[in-house]
Order: structure tokens, then sequence, then C-alpha cells
């Protein structure tokens, strides 16, 4: 990579700055809009056992005023949060940055409040059927959102009492935010020695994480080592923050009659347990193929076993380092054979920086993409380090993007996508990428090293995040019971990817402490932040194989797929194109287009080693 400028994102349409008379009108008038809406519950009684009016059109007049201020809320809420975390996300010494952050967390905690206590007032509401169907059934906002209010009225079974999940979401600013903030701040300000060249330099650890793309297998594990020191430096505190956060889930969880850890994940990903379990015994079923890539990998780099430190080592034409204009001429070009509107809207969101891509020290690792709902528009985070990998993890993150601008248009309420269907555009992106080069490509190494980006990102998505899997349940289970030390949470995260893994990497050099930096573990909303990525990837290589059958015709019912994402079941929504994700089947079909895929590799591992 050049050393070209590579972008930091712009927020300045949305507000002159944090300290701006802007903001803080923005921010009075959120406070202005929940008053009016506490004003609201407390005029019509709406708490749980509350006043129920009996007239259908009554009562779908009192959801409506309800749908009404609260979509505002979240709208103009929504987009004080993305703002502020535009600054903490990239830049962790930010002070100014966080006491904002820290100002405007109360108040969206009283949005969570005023949530609890209209569902439970829907609760309440549910339990008259034949008057609550009645006013469903009527036109106007509350048809508009049908799916969300007979959600949350089912959802409501599992609310403690309203002053308890009061003082839960108050108590959360403490506790579980707390603990998640602390987490992000270690991790994102931990910097590490590093020697290259002769030269010793202080890394940011998301600039040592890219080094495993590196082609010197040297510096890959010297880079492993020094972050696994690094890790084991800091993981009491980390282990603290994992054990606060998860303590917090497993009390609620229990006095809000959840029958187990997976119960709240499985209902949020709008799916079922016993397609949960077809997709996890299909995965599982799947690991001695992505084993067989493993081996055929490690021939590849002229050893007899994979490292940890070489599962992103690049192979075959690797000498390819992409600039950021090329990345983004690359996905432009690559997108606009699927769909000319994809192509348009994902230039504009490179043409309007968008995209903070530059790592630096402060930043946080990863990458994702967030929603600006004031404006219309998406904000992306990446660290670009020239890598094919990152470009796709770039184009990966603008899918997401394109999600978003589906559903401008819809109120917030009917946005509400589960993480399950979250990833469709994104994985569809990928694919897009993916093959297109394949077919392009007429250069044995050049397919190679394709085929590796996309089989490594899968070997990630299927193999890794079932170990992620595994260790989330475990972590669960046992600290039911007790806190569990830095050393435990070590043990069972190499016992996972060792079940996992197997006999395809070198069970002497795994990552003891993926639990550490992985933010997907320091959440208190959001259990069981991995198996939606594994539903993601197979549902969207189902649903490219419905686009290959029926080409453009699909582009209209794509889109309106993604704009429809927050009002049905994964299920349902699935079942519009014939896709059946309760049977095992449909993934195992999946899975088979990553097989066919892991044949190829090994037929052109074995042509190399032919010379």
């Amino acid at each position: 990579m050049t050393d070209e400028t590579i972008p930091h994102w712009d927020l300045s349409n949305v507000f002159p700055g944090p300290e701006s008379q802007e903001f803080a009108d923005a921010t009075a008038q959120v406070r202005t809009m929940l008053d009016d809406l506490d004003q609201y519950l407390a005029a019509g009684q709406i708490a749980r056992g509350g006043a129920v009016p009996q007239d259908p059109a009554r009562l779908a007049q009192t959801i409506a005023g309800y749908l009404g201020r609260m979509n505002a809320i979240l709208r103009l809420g929504a987009t004080l949060r993305a703002y502020l975390s535009s600054f903490v996300s990239t830049n962790s010494y930010d002070n100014t940055a966080r006491k904002l952050m820290s100002e405007l967390e109360p108040l969206l905690v009283q949005i969570q409040r005023q949530q609890v206590r209209f569902d439970g007032w829907l609760g309440t509401v549910a339990e008259q059927a034949e008057l609550f169907q009645a006013a469903l059934a009527l036109e106007g906002p509350v048809w508009e959102h049908r799916f969300f209010v007979a959600e949350s009225a089912e959802q409501s079974r599992y609310l403690m009492s309203e002053a308890e999940e009061a003082l839960a979401a108050e108590l959360s600013l403490s506790g579980g935010r707390a603990w998640s903030k602390l987490q992000g701040t270690v991790t994102s300000q931990l910097k590490v020695p590093f020697e290259r060249a002769g030269k010793v330099e202080e890394l940011p650890i998301t600039v040592l994480q890219n080094l495993r793309s590196d082609a010197d297998e040297d510096v890959r594990r010297r880079a492993h080592e020094a972050e696994i020191a690094a890790w084991a430096n800091m993981c009491e505190p980390l282990a603290a923050c994992l054990n606060g956060i998860k303590g917090t889930t497993v009390t609620l969880n229990r006095r809000r009659g959840r029958t187990d850890a997976l119960h709240e994940p499985i209902d949020q990903a709008r799916i079922d347990r016993d397609t949960l379990e077809a997709m996890l015994g299909a995965m599982a079923d799947s690991f001695p193929m992505f084993r067989r890539y493993f081996r055929a990998k490690a021939r590849l780099l002229g050893k007899e076993t994979l490292a940890w430190w070489d599962l992103f080592a690049p192979v075959g034409k690797s000498e390819k380092r992409y600039t950021y204009a090329e990345a983004r001429d690359f996905i432009l070009a690559n997108l606009g054979t699927f769909s000319q509107r994809l192509a348009s809207f994902t230039k504009r969101a490179f043409d309007h920086n968008w995209i903070d891509a530059e790592p630096r020290n402060g930043k946080r690792g990863g990458a994702f993409c967030m929603g600006v709902p004031a404006v219309d528009e998406s904000r992306i985070l990446c660290n670009f380090d020239g890598s094919l990998g990152q470009v796709s993890t770039l184009a990966h993150e603008l899918g997401h993007a394109y999600h978003n601008e589906c559903q401008v248009g819809k109120a917030m309420l009917q946005r509400r996508t589960p993480m399950t269907l979250a990833e469709t555009a994104s994985i569809f992106n990928e694919t897009i990428i993916v093959d297109a080069l394949l077919a392009e490509t007429g250069d044995a190494g050049e397919e190679l090293s394709i085929l590796e980006e996309f089989l490594n990102g899968a070997a990630q998505v299927i193999v890794d995040i079932y170990s992620r899997y595994l260790f989330e349940k475990e972590v669960f289970e046992r600290r039911a019971g007790a806190e569990l030390s830095a050393d435990d949470l070590c043990e069972i995260m190499v016992r996972a990817q060792k079940e996992t893994y197997g006999d395809g990497l070198d069970q002497d050099t795994l990552h003891p402490y993926m639990w550490a930096w992985k933010p997907h573990y320091y959440r208190t909303d959001l259990s069981f932040y991995n198996f939606p990525y594994a539903f993601g990837l197979l549902f969207g290589l189902g649903l490219y194989a419905v686009y290959q059958q029926r080409g453009a015709g699909f582009l209209p019912e794509y889109d309106e797929l993604l704009r429809s994402t927050g009002e049905g079941t994964a299920a349902d929504l699935a079942g519009r194109f014939g896709l059946d994700i309760r049977q095992r089947a449909f993934w195992e079909d999946s899975l088979t287009v990553i097989g066919h895929r892991i044949e190829r590799y090994e037929e052109l591992q074995r042509l190399d080693e032919r010379g």
C-alpha cells in the first residue's frame, strides 16, 4: 500500500461539532420529546395492568400515539448517539465526546424505560385477544407496525416489574455499559513494541493485528507472540469486565423468566431453536471439510500443519496490495455487475466520505457500519491496510449501508432488523465480488489468492464462530455459579478452538485470549453475538443461488427483502424465496457451495506442488 491519504469520515452535515449549539439544541429536543411521551403514557394509564380502551378504533389510536412519538425520539436519539460514537470509536482519548456520551446515556435509559412501560401495557392489552386483533386489523399506523406491536406484546411476558426494569436500566450505566466502555478503552489504547527492519515501533494493537496477513512468516509469528503477551498483561481487568457483563446478564435472565442464556438471543434473532440446531449441526458436520482446507493451505506455505499465525497468511499471487483508490474502484466495478442502484449508492458513500478507514492509535479495531437516521445516511469504520481481506471487509460494511438505504422512509420501529438478517446485504456484497473475480481470472495463482480470501473468511464465520459460540455457552453456564478467572476463560477458549479447528491447526499455537479483545462478548443487551454471522453467510449464499437462477428479476425482490427485514421472522422472509431454513438441508446446500470451492483450492494446491 502506498503512502496515500486514507480517509476519515465526515459528519459535518449532521452537526458542526459535538460542542455546537445545534448539537445542544438537538439534545434538548430529545429531552422535551421524552417528557412529552412520559406525560402521554401517564395520561393514558399506559403501563402493565393499566386502562385498556374497549373500542378497537380508540385502542388503535392510543397505540398509534405512542408509535409516532417513539419513532421520532428514536430517529433523533439514534442520530445523537451515532454522532458521538463517531468520535469515541475513532479516538478513545477524546474526553469531550466521552463526556457528552455519558450525558446522553441517561436519555437513552429513559427511552428504554418508556419502551418497557409500553410493552408491559401491550401484554395487558393482548390478554383481550379479540379486541387486540381487531385494533391491529384497522388501517393506519398500527396496521403498518403490526409486526412490531405483536412481537412486543409476545416478549412482554419476559419483563420484570416496571420498577425493576427501570432500576436495571439505570444501573446499566454504572454496570454493564461501564464494563463495556472499559473494555473498549483498554483495548483501543493498547500499544505494543514491535521490531521491523531493525526499528522498534510502538504499534496500536489494531495495526499489530493487521500483520497477521503479512507475507513474511517471521513477522506474523512475532506479531502473534507480541499480541498474546500484550493480552496476557491486560487479562485481569478484561476478565473483570467479562465477568461483570455476563454476571449481569445471568441475573437479569433469571429474574425475567428466561429459560437460559440462549433464550433471548434466539428471540432477538427471530428464529427458533430447531432452526439454530439445524444450522449448528450442519456447521459441525462441515469441520472435516474445512480442515482439508487448512491442511492444503499449510502445504502451500511449505508446512506440515498450519499455525494460528498462518490463518491469514496470503497465498497465491499475494504480492498485490491495494491503494484505497484502487479498492474503491475495484468495489464499484464489481458491485455494478449486480445492480446499478447498488453501485450508485456505493459511489455516493465514497464520494461523501462516509468511511473512516485509517488505522491509528485510539481507534477501535475491527469494522462496523452505523446508521445516521436524521440524514438518512450511514457511516463505516474499518482499518484499511491494502490487503484483499480489507477490500472484502469494506465491501461487506458497504452492504450494511445499502441495507440501511433500502429502509429509508420506514419508521424506526419498522427497521429493527435481527442480526440473522442484518448480514444479508453484506454477505451478498462479498459474494458478488468473489464470483466476479473468479469468473474474470485466467491465472491459477490469482485464482488461488481469490479462493483463499473467500475460504479464509468462510472458515472464520463457520469454524471460528462455532468456537466462539461454544466458549460463550460454557462461560454463561459456569458464570451462573461463580466468577471465572482469566485462566478459566483462556482454558475454555482453547478447548473450544480444539473442538472446532481439530487437527487442521497446530494445537500448540492456538489463541487463548480471543475473548479479551472481541467486543462482541462485552454487551449486556446482545449475547451470543456469533451464530448470526454464520446464519448470515449461509443464508446469503442460499439467496445468491436464487439470484443466479432468476437473474435481473431477482433485484426488486432483493431490495424489498432488505426493506422488510424489521417486519417479519427470518423463516417467513426466507419463505418468500422458497427457502426453508428450519430444514437442515438448506444449510447443507449452502455449505456445499463452500465445499466445491475447497475442492478447487485443493486442486490448485496440488498443481502448485507439482510446479
